[in-house]
């Protein structure tokens, strides 16, 4: 006869942590219906412009190849960019009320109660600014500039107009793959912020957002005002965009404005000290952050 302790033990292990991501997807329905609202508005927008498009694109072609391309990529690359900055914002505010809101409510007790470790429950959490999300904005994006494409496409057609070069200057798969690097640095190099935010939501009583902040705006303040410096705030901005001045090179010589695949600098980034700085503190984060859930209390 099977006991729950051998059924328990028989259960593969990645089976708590999958069930654990799929409880934050269901209890958290901002993770994809803010990407997905801001896809709507930005399809919307996009929709209002394709009153002018055929004009615009006579005017493309009397640029040169170089600047069709950057012409006709720039909505899409637009679009990208702000589907990623609201992946941010999610991920961001999402990890401040991810162990903050269980303490908050009290659900804290029921979800001890399973046979889940604490440090399950805060690696499924951690997942999801730094594995799901992009994977979810990454997908949200190529269906939107899909959906851009052929509504431009059916523009064109319906005035008469050549949908070749749309779609011959239009380097969309190389655009991907660019936008597939693009997501997974951010992660990378975003990751000890995340597990910051985590380490406050699990400690902080209230007022997250302000106790993850704050200390960071203090010693900011001090150092100017002690020193005469901004070391720190150079600090935290390189760790907010330095995914992007060590992961791409828009100063190569020879190379078109927008050029998905040969602005990549993977080696830079994979060699570069501060991903690998980053990805210590986030360890050391989301360690404390599990020690401290561990032994918290509801609010």
């Amino acid at each position: 006869m099977t006991t729950p302790a051998s059924s328990m033990s028989a259960m593969p292990a990645t089976r708590p942590i999958y069930w654990s991501v799929r409880r934050e997807l269901w209890e958290n329905r901002s993770i994809y219906i803010a990407p997905l609202a801001a896809a709507a508005v930005a399809l919307f927008g996009f929709l209002i412009r394709t009153i002018t498009l055929p004009h615009r694109m006579r005017a493309v072609l009397a640029l040169d190849p170089a600047k069709q391309r950057q012409a006709v990529a720039l909505p899409y690359s637009a679009v990208a960019a702000l589907l990623i900055l609201t992946a941010f914002i999610v991920g961001v505010f999402y990890c401040l009320d991810a162990l903050h809101g269980e303490r908050r409510d009290r659900s804290l007790l029921f979800w001890k109660s399973l046979p889940v470790s604490d440090r399950t429950t805060v690696l499924s959490k951690a997942s999801i600014s730094l594995v799901v999300l992009p994977l979810l904005i990454f997908a949200i994006i190529l269906a939107t500039q899909w959906i851009m494409l052929l509504l431009s496409s059916a523009v064109l057609l319906g005035n008469g107009s050549s949908v070749a070069m749309l779609w011959t200057r239009l380097p969309l798969f190389r655009m991907s793959l660019g936008l597939l690097y693009a997501l997974t640095a951010i992660a990378l190099w975003h990751a000890p912020l995340y597990g910051w935010l985590l380490l406050v939501s699990g400690w902080a009583r209230r007022a997250t957002f302000l106790w993850a902040v704050l200390p960071l705006l203090a010693i900011t303040v001090f150092e100017g005002i002690a020193f005469r410096t901004a070391h720190f705030a150079s600090f935290l901005k390189y760790r907010l965009i330095g995914w992007f001045t060590q992961g791409f090179d828009f100063k190569l010589p020879g190379t078109p404005p927008i050029d998905p695949l040969t602005q990549l600098t993977p080696g830079k980034f994979l060699s570069s000290p501060g991903l690998w700085l980053g990805l210590g503190a986030a360890a050391i984060f989301l360690a404390a952050a599990v020690r401290l859930r561990r032994y918290r209390e509801p609010i």
